[in-house]
């Protein structure tokens, strides 16, 4: 006979539930979270609680323990084993989440609370919604021996499999060490935490001991660190509010998945806005620096642009805006920094968001001033041709819309790379400021006119660069061979975008029938 609410151990039933569930939700106890509290981090319900609309999040595993029976662990048992898993809603879009509670054997990845994620994972595939990793954890469970690191395979292979899926993003809150970094690496977007968050294969200790070099956590795997110098992560937030909150802000400009369009907001800015700063904004020697986000704001929709790995490789210059309140990528050559030269990192750094984009069907906007490829040993060493090819190999097999805007330099291999018409680009256009051509015009002066300018005076070669500019860097005679479609006015730049933009939304391109290409990685 089935128990009723009346009868006495239905009510024992209850009673134990509601025990079970309040120890999930108490987590490694008040004390433990009181710690989080003074360290100036929140607890992973807290988190959750500000990622997701309110009263939106449904659990999932809340119930589920370890079954560890080795070195005491049978006596230290918490329900939800000390991840949070489960689906809730942003901005009233579906989203699946995990959060590691550091308060539960800290955050330490065990054989059930893996699968708790694998089974987020999946879902998340399957209904075509972003999965979002809160990590604080200090890696496997040691006492759980290889099922532990069987769990992070078992993760691994489910980022691999949504890659280009659903959009994976990674918020490194606290520890992250060893095996459990590379699911981070394999996700999208990584926001790390300034001071109370970091991320290393092997930790000072370890590096001591093997390479005595004395190195501390935060010079070895902290936020600047990885934001600045390694590029593992994209994203600095000041706290773990502020970390959600960018979370939020990105998703934004995400479809759900790679079968969904990408999201439109409402904006008052008009299509047709004329801005005649642009005019003016690239300095008249070509020699002279700009900042090209002052044209990135100058054009996009309401001046808001959304900047992804904004202290790595600033040389390019990478981040999603709207036009039209449509998302677009931008890719921009940065000539305020190296003057704009693509090395191995920028070029890393743009072929990895324009494969984001494609993956995504946001537009690519490009803007390009770029006088070459960085020279130098240390770059030629380290592979520039390979990592070169890289950004090369990821605009042409692209095919979602491309737009390029030349401002000013494209010089050499790099106006090729950098979404010209050549590699499929849709529409390419340029300021009558813009130099294309092999190299710039005084190299090429030095080598075509070397005999006839020997012994000459400043005025003949001054002539001499006046006339190669003239004939064989002017922005007409690119147009004239259609790899320019239209040379256009700076001011109304944001009218040709959007105009461009609205007539490539039905684009369709295909690519040769084949398993997948073979990236130079």
């Amino acid at each position: 006979m089935p128990l009723t609410p009346s009868a006495p151990g239905a009510s024992g039933r209850l009673a134990e539930l509601r025990r079970r569930h309040q120890a999930a939700e108490d987590g490694g106890g008040p004390d433990r979270r009181e710690r989080q509290h003074k360290e100036g981090t929140l607890s992973a319900r807290e988190r959750i609680d500000l990622l997701l609309d309110e009263d939106t999040f449904e659990e999932l595993d809340k119930l589920v323990q370890h079954r560890c029976r080795d070195f005491g662990m049978e006596s230290q048992v918490t329900p939800g084993d000390g991840f949070i898993t489960g689906y809730g809603r942003i901005h009233g879009r579906l989203i699946y989440v995990f959060a590691q509670d550091f308060t539960v054997f800290g955050g330490s990845l065990s054989e059930t609370n893996a699968r708790k994620i694998c089974k987020v994972m999946d879902l998340a595939v399957k209904t075509g919604a972003p999965i979002i990793g809160l990590n604080d954890s200090g890696g496997a469970r040691i006492q759980e021996g290889v099922v532990s690191l069987g769990g992070y395979a078992d993760i691994f292979l489910r980022n691999t499999l949504a890659s280009g899926v659903v959009p994976q993003i990674s918020a490194i809150m606290g520890p992250c060490a060893g095996g459990a970094v590379y699911s981070p690496a394999i996700t999208d977007f990584t926001f790390m935490v300034a001071k109370t968050s970091y991320m290393f294969v092997t930790g000072p200790d370890v590096i001591k001991t093997v390479t005595h070099e004395d190195v501390t956590k935060e010079e070895l795997g902290g936020s600047m660190t990885h934001n600045s110098v390694s590029g593992v992560g994209h994203f600095i937030a000041t706290d773990d509010g502020d970390c959600v909150r960018m979370i939020r802000e990105l998703l934004t400009y995400l479809p759900q998945n790679n079968r969904d369009d990408v999201p439109r907001k409402a904006t008052a800015d008009p299509i047709d806005r004329a801005d005649i700063e642009l005019d003016t904004i690239v300095p008249a020697e070509s020699n002279q620096p700009y900042d090209i986000k002052d044209v990135i704001h100058r054009i996009v929709d309401d001046a808001e642009f959304f900047e992804v790995h904004e202290h790595y490789a600033r040389n390019i210059v990478v981040g999603f805006a709207r036009l039209d309140g449509r998302s677009v990528g931008i890719v921009a050559n940065q000539p305020a920094f190296l003057a704009g030269c693509l090395d191995i990192n920028s070029s890393v750094k743009a072929a990895r968001f324009v494969r984001f984009c494609d993956a995504f069907n946001i537009p690519i906007i490009t803007f390009e001033d770029v006088p070459g490829f960085l020279p130098g040993t240390e770059q030629e060493f380290g592979g520039i041709i390979r990592h070169g090819a890289k950004l090369l190999y990821a605009y042409a097999e692209a095919t979602v819309p491309k737009i390029t805007v030349i401002t000013r330099k494209a010089y050499g291999g790099a106006y090729c790379v950098m979404g010209s018409k050549h590699i499929r680009t849709d529409i390419n256009l340029a300021w009558p400021s813009a130099e294309i051509a092999v190299m710039g015009a005084e190299g090429a002066v030095n080598i075509i006119f070397r005999r006839e300018l020997s012994g000459a005076g400043p005025e003949a070669r001054a002539a001499k660069i006046a006339e190669f500019n003239e004939r064989f860097a002017s922005p007409f005679i690119a147009a004239e061979h259609g790899y320019i479609d239209d040379v256009i006015e700076p001011r109304d730049t944001r009218k040709h975008l959007i105009r461009a933009l609205r007539m490539l939304e039905n684009k369709v391109d295909t690519m040769p029938r084949r398993k997948h290409g073979n990236i130079p990685l």
